[in-house]
């Protein structure tokens, strides 16, 4: 009784979490971008100057191409004047209510999305203009741009009815990204700020928070990667397995192109992400990973680790690749790679970030145009726990940009020599074991 109260409870839970949103990541369980509504000053007549901050608080997921596009609805009749840093994609319908000083949109549910780099200096504000591109905290600390997971812009906000009263806090914000769900504004203490150099502080009227999480269930409903494996000790290539990112079917929109095959000419709408044009593979996955267990040394192990991008129309800008494997504690050497651990859990260090040198490889390039990045790293043997034997050597999990890659069945790894046939006995020993006591028995 008490376990099928159990089994009802967690059901229920599941239901109510996935219905929500709600998300947890072990790997980040801080990890999300909160929307900051800074009220700066209020000037009257129904105006006031906003600062809207979007602030990537996740160590490996970022924000890339197309960019973010934060939109929200009005409480009452809010229009927004002016803009900073940022413009929304449409106006609307200003025509009724206004005569001479036409807002910058009265829209009801704005839409806006980030400046460009270059932008005229006139038109910027302080971590404006990097069309709409978020860097993880790691990536960002190893970047010589500054505060590239921040981004902000500056409003003049105002309500247009009789009363001047001041404008209200909208509700309904979205990043205009799949896979986040964002949380009502709660208020919270005001932000405080240095100006001249750190010689002033200053303090915002009033501070909203508004918490976005991260979802792969609602991000996309196929996995976006798979894992190959192999190993110098076995003449088996285990590939990724079939159908890993769901075969190519027209109901999902998909395509996909033999090498030989020139891709079609691209026509993407703006602040769009363009449809994926797959090379065409038994996984049709865009991303596959490849693990090499290339060789064994007296001390040290080296493994080599390829990505390949099998999409056409899509480069990858500031990728990364989270791997669970218990031997990354004894982690001696990462070529041409960036590495950091990602230990949440005191002594576990197990799980590590991969990504691109800033300049050199933090680009995964289009399937036809070297669409492949690489590293080979050394781990040191330790004696109480390396061993080849059932898998070790291979990964337990592998992430690509935060969504989790299909690995193949255990049972396929590539194994030793002689361990098919080892196991093959076995098997047909446990078979002769059981039929004697059923014989026994009976």
């Amino acid at each position: 009784m008490e376990i099928r109260f159990l089994v009802l409870i967690t059901s229920i839970l599941v239901i109510i979490f996935s219905s929500s949103g709600y998300a947890y990541d072990p790997v980040d369980p801080y990890g999300n971008i909160t929307i900051r509504w800074d009220v700066v000053r209020d000037v009257g007549y129904g105006k006031q100057f906003v600062k809207v901050w979007m602030i990537n608080n996740q160590l490996y997921r970022h924000i890339e191409l197309p960019g973010w596009k934060v939109s929200w609805v009005w409480v009452g009749d809010e229009v927004i004047w002016e803009i900073q840093g940022a413009e929304a994609t449409e106006q609307g319908n200003c025509s009724g209510a206004f005569k001479h000083l036409l807002p910058h949109s009265c829209e009801k549910q704005p839409v806006i999305v980030d400046l460009l780099p270059g932008a005229p200096f006139s038109k910027q504000t302080l971590d404006c203009c990097k069309g709409g591109l978020l860097s993880s905290i790691i990536q960002a600390d190893t970047q010589t741009s500054y505060n590239n997971n921040i981004a902000a812009f500056l409003m003049l906000i105002g309500t247009i009815n009789a009363s001047n009263a001041p404008p209200q806090v909208p509700h309904n914000f979205s990043l205009g990204i799949s896979g986040y769900t964002c949380s009502d504004p709660v208020l919270v203490q005001p932000t405080k700020s240095f100006e001249d150099q750190g010689r002033r502080r200053t303090q915002a009227i009033a501070t909203y928070n508004v918490t976005c999480s991260y979802s792969q269930f609602r991000a996309a409903a196929a996995p976006t990667c798979c894992v190959s494996m192999s190993a110098f000790y076995s003449k088996t290539i285990v590939p990724c397995s079939q159908c890993s990112c769901a075969c190519q079917l027209p109901q999902n929109g998909s395509s996909c192109l033999r090498p030989a095959d020139l891709p079609p000419p691209l026509q993407v709408e703006a602040n769009e992400e363009p449809r994926p044009v797959l090379q065409c593979s038994h996984h049709m996955c865009p991303i596959q990973v490849h693990w090499h267990v290339k060789q064994s040394y007296k001390q040290y192990c080296r493994v080599k680790i390829t990505l390949s991008n099998f999409n056409y129309v899509k480069n990858y800008s500031e990728w990364n690749l989270v791997v669970l494997h218990p031997n990354l504690q004894n982690l001696t050497q990462v070529f041409s790679f960036n590495y950091r651990p990602l230990n949440q859990y005191g002594n576990t260090n197990d799980t590590g970030m991969f990504y691109g040198i800033e300049h050199y490889n933090d680009i995964l390039l289009q399937a036809g145009e070297k669409g492949y990045v690489q590293t080979e790293m050394l781990l040191y043997k330790d004696p109480k726990d390396f061993t080849f034997r059932e898998g070790w050597a291979f990964p337990r999990k592998i992430s690509f940009n935060g969504q989790d890659c299909v690995l193949p069945p255990p049972d396929v790894y590539p194994r030793l020599p002689n361990s098919s046939h080892f196991s093959a006995l076995l098997s047909t020993f446990s078979m002769f074991l059981s039929f004697l006591l059923f014989l026994l028995i009976i």
